[in-house]
C-alpha cells in the first residue's frame, strides 16, 4: 500500500456521497425536480413538496423508494405528483407497510394471497431460505380502501387505550390508520375528490362566476333567479368547504407580500376566499393546469405552468422559496445517510489497522472519520438555517448531534495516540447515532416546529447543547470501554500500551462529561425555573440527567479511592451507556412527566435490546483474567 492511498480512499468516499449534486446522474425529468421544490405551509413551517413527499413516505411505508405496478422506481416527487393530480395511479403503488397477521386478515389477507411466487427456481430457492422476501408486507390504496370502515371501526376502539397498554393488534391498526388518513389528506390537498377535469371547473367558474353568485344572492334574498347556476355555484362551494376541511397542506401563499409569510390557505380555502372577491384564485388555477398536463403526459405545458408560478413566487416570496430549494437540494444530497457509510468504512478499516498495514489503514480511517464529520457538521448546519435554530431541538437533531460531538472528541484523541482506536469508536457512534436518527425520521417531519415552552433559541443554544455533549461524550467513554472488552476477550491485539492508552481516554472522556453533564443539569435547572417556576421537580427527564451526573462523578470517585482498576473502570462506563440511554430516550417510554415524547413500541424494545447488550459485555469484561485471549489485565 503507498503513501498515497490514505488520500484515494478519502476521495473516492467523497466522489460517492457528493454524487447527488452531479445533474448527470440524475434520471428524473427536470419539471419534477423543480415542482419538488415549490414551497408550501405544513406542520406548522414552509417547507418544499420535496420535503412532504419524503416526510410522508418515511411516515406510511419506512422508506422513500416507490415502485408502480410495472416494478419501475418513482422519485418522492414523481409519487406526490401522481397522489395530487392522478390518484387513482398512487392508489395501485404498494406502500402501506402491515406485518401484523390479525391486521392482515382484517383486510382479507392470508398466507396464500400473500405469497411471493418467483418465476426462476433460483430466486424461489433463495426466498424459501430468506434471502429475499416470501410474503408480501406492503399494500396498496386500492387493496385496503374497501375495508376502510372496518379499519376505522378498530382504530376508534383502540385509540382511548393509552400506548403502553395497547395490544399489538391495537398499537398497529392505529398506526395503520393514521398513515391512511395522512394519505388521504394528501389526495385532497390540491383538487377534490372525484374531479375528472378541475381545470375545466374552474375556467367555467371564472367564465360565469359573477352570474353565479348574483343568482346565489337573488335565492338567498327570495327573488327571481337562475336555480342552475345557483345549484352549480353552491356544488362547487361545498366541494371546495370539503377540499378546505380535508387538508392540513397550505399550497396557496398569502396575496399581499408584505402579509404574514405564514398566513399562507390550502386550496380548497384559497377558492371559497376567492368566491367572496368574485374572482378564481390563479394559483388554484395554476395548480389545476399543471395537474391537467400532468394526468395527460404534457411536460411541455406542465413545465410552461410551472415556470409561470415559479416566477411570481420569486418575486412575491424571494426567501421562502430559496430555503425551499436548499432543503430539496439536501433532500437529494442526503449528507447523514452518506456519511453513516464513511462512518462504517473507517471503522473497518481501523480494524485492520490492528491486523495488518497499520499506518495506512490507520491514517485512511482517520481521514473517512474527518470527511464524514466534515459532511455532518456541514449538514446540521443547514439544518440550523432552515429552521433559525440551535442544533438541538428534537430527539432526531439529539441524534445527530451526540454523534457529531463524540465524532469530535474521537478526532482529537485519535490525533493524540495515533493508534486507530479514536477512528474505531467514531466509526461505531457516528453509524449508531446516525442510524437511530434514521429510525426517529420515520415518525415525521425532522424540522418540525418547537413546543411553545421550548421556544428559546438563548436556552436551546446553551443548556440542550450543554447537557447533549454530556451524553455525547458518556456515551464515548462507554464506547472506548467496549473496545477495550471486545478487543480484550475476542482478540489478541490488547497489549498492555493500548490498554493503558484506552484506560487514559476513558478516564479523561468521563472528567469531561462530568463537568458538561453538570453544568448542563443546572442551565436546565434554571430555564426550568423561568418556564415553570421552580428550579427543580423530581420530573423523569430531570431525574435521568441527575443520574447520569451521579453516575460520572462515582465513576471518578471509585477510581481516584482506588476501588477500581482499568476493568473496573470499564464496567462502569459500559453501564455510563445504559444510565445515559435512560435518559434520552426512556424517560420518554414512562409517558408522564413535562419531558415526555410520547411512548415508541419499536423503541421500547430497541432500548431493552441496547441495554440487555450493555450488561452482556459486562458480564465479559467481568471474566476471569485468564479467559481472556489478550495479556491478563
Amino acid at each position: 500500500m503507498t503513501r498515497r492511498t490514505p488520500l484515494y480512499v478519502v476521495l473516492i468516499a467523497a466522489v460517492c456521497v457528493f454524487s447527488g449534486l452531479f445533474p448527470g446522474q440524475d434520471p428524473t425529468p427536470r419539471e419534477v425536480t423543480e415542482f419538488g421544490r415549490l414551497p408550501v405551509l405544513e406542520e406548522g413551517r414552509v417547507k418544499p413538496f420535496d420535503s412532504v413527499a419524503r416526510s410522508t413516505l418515511l411516515v406510511i411505508q419506512g422508506r422513500q423508494r416507490v415502485y408502480a405496478p410495472d416494478g419501475a422506481e418513482l422519485t418522492p416527487d414523481q409519487w406526490l405528483l401522481d397522489v395530487l393530480f392522478a390518484p387513482e395511479k398512487a392508489d395501485s403503488y404498494r406502500t402501506f407497510v402491515i406485518d401484523n397477521t390479525d391486521v392482515l386478515e382484517l383486510i382479507g389477507k392470508n398466507d396464500e394471497n400473500l405469497a411471493i411466487h418467483y418465476e426462476g427456481a433460483a430466486k424461489q430457492a433463495m426466498a424459501s431460505l430468506g434471502f429475499l422476501p416470501s410474503r408480501q408486507r406492503r399494500m396498496s390504496f386500492s387493496e385496503i380502501a374497501p375495508y376502510l370502515s372496518k379499519i376505522e371501526a378498530q382504530e376508534k376502539l383502540a385509540e382511548p387505550v393509552e400506548a403502553q397498554a395497547r395490544t399489538q393488534f391495537q398499537s398497529a391498526v392505529v398506526q395503520l390508520y393514521g398513515s391512511l388518513s395522512r394519505y388521504v389528506r394528501l389526495r385532497r390537498a390540491i383538487e377534490p375528490e372525484g374531479s375528472n377535469d378541475f381545470l375545466g371547473d374552474l375556467l367555467k367558474l371564472q367564465e360565469t362566476l359573477p352570474d353565479g353568485i348574483e343568482a346565489v344572492r337573488a335565492k338567498e334574498a327570495g327573488k327571481p333567479h337562475d336555480e342552475a347556476k345557483a345549484a352549480a355555484l353552491i356544488d362547487l362551494g361545498q366541494r371546495f368547504m370539503a377540499m378546505d376541511e380535508g387538508t392540513n397542506l397550505l399550497a396557496v401563499p398569502p396575496d399581499d407580500a408584505e402579509a404574514d409569510p405564514n398566513a399562507w390557505h390550502n386550496v380548497g380555502h384559497a377558492l371559497l376566499l376567492g368566491l367572496g372577491r368574485e374572482e378564481v384564485n390563479p394559483v388554484a388555477l395554476a395548480y389545476a393546469g399543471m395537474g391537467f398536463a400532468w394526468r395527460r403526459h404534457q411536460p411541455e405545458q406542465f413545465s410552461h405552468i410551472l415556470s409561470l408560478y415559479q416566477a411570481s413566487l420569486d418575486k412575491r416570496f424571494p426567501a421562502q422559496v430559496r430555503k425551499a430549494r436548499v432543503e430539496s437540494l439536501f433532500n437529494q444530497v442526503e449528507p447523514f445517510y452518506g456519511c453513516m457509510l464513511v462512518y462504517l468504512a473507517a471503522f473497518f478499516l481501523a480494524a485492520v489497522s490492528w491486523l495488518k498495514w497499520p499506518e495506512p489503514a490507520r491514517l485512511s480511517a482517520w481521514g473517512l472519520v474527518a470527511l464524514a464529520w466534515v459532511i455532518a457538521t456541514a449538514g446540521i448546519a443547514t439544518r440550523m438555517w432552515l429552521e433559525g435554530r440551535p442544533p438541538v431541538t428534537n430527539l432526531y437533531s439529539s441524534a445527530l448531534f451526540i454523534g457529531w460531538g463524540s465524532v469530535a472528541l474521537c478526532l482529537v484523541l485519535e490525533a493524540v495516540y495515533k493508534n486507530a482506536i479514536g477512528s474505531a469508536a467514531a466509526g461505531m457512534i457516528g453509524f449508531a447515532t446516525l442510524l437511530i436518527a434514521h429510525h426517529l425520521a420515520l415518525a415525521g417531519d425532522t424540522l418540525e416546529m418547537m413546543r411553545a415552552v421550548l421556544d428559546s433559541n438563548f436556552w436551546l443554544g446553551t443548556h440542550v447543547v450543554v447537557v447533549t455533549t454530556g451524553y455525547a461524550s458518556t456515551f464515548l467513554a462507554g464506547m472506548l470501554a467496549i473496545l477495550y472488552v471486545l478487543r480484550g476477550a475476542f482478540t489478541r491485539t490488547l497489549d498492555r500500551a493500548t490498554a493503558d492508552a484506552l484506560a487514559g481516554m476513558v478516564y479523561g472522556i468521563v472528567c469531561f462529561a462530568t463537568l458538561f453533564s453538570f453544568v448542563g443539569t443546572v442551565l436546565g435547572g434554571i430555564w426550568a425555573d423561568q418556564s415553570w417556576g421552580r428550579f427543580w421537580g423530581w420530573d423523569p427527564k430531570e431525574n435521568g440527567a441527575l443520574i447520569i451526573v451521579i453516575w460520572n462523578a462515582l465513576i471518578l470517585h471509585a477510581r481516584w479511592g482506588g476501588m477500581i482498576r482499568q476493568r473496573g473502570l470499564m464496567c462502569l462506563a459500559i453501564f455510563g451507556n445504559v444510565v445515559t440511554s435512560w435518559s434520552w430516550f426512556g424517560t420518554n417510554m414512562l409517558g408522564i412527566g413535562l419531558h415526555s415524547y410520547g411512548f415508541t413500541q419499536a423503541a421500547f424494545w430497541w432500548l431493552t435490546a441496547f441495554i440487555a447488550s450493555q450488561l452482556a459485555l459486562i458480564g465479559v469484561c467481568l471474566m476471569p483474567p485468564g479467559k481472556w485471549r489478550s495479556f491478563r489485565a
